[in-house]
């Protein structure tokens, strides 16, 4: 299992070997811009996620943008895991819904587990 480490916005992330979006990719999800750098708030609580079927940078943008765009979601951050599942963090002004989470993730195209 290869794993890579993707720190949203903090630093430069590479692709896999063999991967990456475009040519070659295979991913098949839409393209989206990289979301913009945040810290996380002191006030934030914190939320961790499994999720399956991630492969390389453009599927970490998806999900992403996904989950960014719930109300009260300030910073998401993912530990990219190809061949397994993808650890994703969230930091939240409250709460987050896990019905609007699996939503967000089942609508960028990846699979929630437990």
């Amino acid at each position: 299992m290869t794993e890579q480490r993707i720190d949203l916005g903090l630093t430069t992330a590479t692709t896999p070997a063999g991967g990456g979006c475009g040519d070659g990719c295979g991913c098949g999800h839409r393209a989206a811009a990289p979301g913009a750098a945040a810290s996380i708030p002191s006030a934030a609580a914190p939320r961790e996620l499994r999720v399956e079927g991630m492969t390389c940078d453009h599927c970490v943008r998806a999900v992403t943008e996904e989950l960014n765009a719930l109300e009260g979601v300030e910073v998401v951050d993912v530990d990219l895991r190809v061949g397994g599942a993808s650890v994703v963090r969230i930091a939240s002004t409250g709460a987050a819904d896990a019905g609007a989470l699996a939503a967000a993730i089942d609508e960028a195209g990846y699979t929630l587990t437990r």
